[in-house]
């Protein structure tokens, strides 16, 4: 991941983190939690996003998803 684009989610979830009361880390915590959540489902169409989504490791990292997710949305928009 390019440093421009890290240093933007990072930004992001600064912000998110103030508006929540809590910190930068706890919210990256929970963006985690939550993929490695949605990472088990027993759907087929889950499970089929989970493994043809582009990563660099075994499961993505929570800024792989930010800028994947961010990226694909602003697509359809």
């Amino acid at each position: 991941m390019n440093p421009e684009k890290k240093q933007k989610i990072e930004k992001n979830l600064k912000i998110i983190a103030k508006r929540e009361g809590i910190t930068p880390e706890e919210v990256k915590s929970e963006i985690g939690r939550a993929v490695s959540y949605a990472m088990k489902s027993s759907d087929p169409k889950v499970q089929h996003f989970w493994n043809s989504f582009p990563c660099e490791g075994d499961s993505p990292t929570v800024e792989e998803v930010i800028a994947y997710l961010a990226e694909k949305l602003s697509k359809e928009i």
